[in-house]
């Protein structure tokens, strides 16, 4: 089983978000992830969907995605060099003595505080998959009160479109 990273450039219309997924979910794919936004074309959206299955499932998904009506373009953005980037906030307990090491952790993953409660931390992270998971395990050991991930969002490196 292979990752693969999608972007799917649909209309911007009700219900597509749905009928997509359910795609996913009738070829027996399941969606790690999927973010959606608006696209640099107006009346346009872009999904971006992390994704495992072997080649010849991705490429039956890929032709039925272009059978629905509001679906303009589907790239594998993972066969080329791509940037992909998640962000993760993480609330963890944070004691007042043991703050100095949690701070520790956030400077060494280049993230950032962005809210301090009486006993606990919001930490905010971005970066790669991998790199979230990192920063997850590490904040483990404090008490994760809370999580919340968007999901990867990816663009193919360089010139191409």
């Amino acid at each position: 089983m292979k990752r693969h990273t999608v972007a799917v450039l649909v209309n911007d219309q009700p219900g597509v978000l749905q009928r997509v997924s359910g795609l996913f979910g009738r070829r027996g794919f399941n969606i790690e992830s999927i973010t959606v936004g608006t696209s640099e074309e107006a009346g346009l959206s872009r999904m971006v969907i992390v994704t495992t299955g072997d080649d010849n499932t991705l490429e039956q998904v890929t032709k039925q995605l272009y059978k629905l009506i509001d679906v303009i373009k589907v790239v594998d953005l993972s066969a080329n060099p791509m940037v992909g980037r998640e962000l993760a906030l993480i609330k963890v307990n944070a004691e007042p003595g043991a703050r100095p090491e949690i701070m520790g952790v956030v400077e060494t993953f280049r993230a950032a505080v962005v809210d301090i409660g009486t006993t606990s931390l919001m930490v905010q992270v971005v970066g790669d998959t991998e790199k979230i998971d990192a920063m997850i395990e590490l904040m483990k050991p404090y008490g994760i009160r809370e999580l919340s991930r968007t999901g990867v969002t990816a663009m193919i490196r360089g010139n191409a479109r």
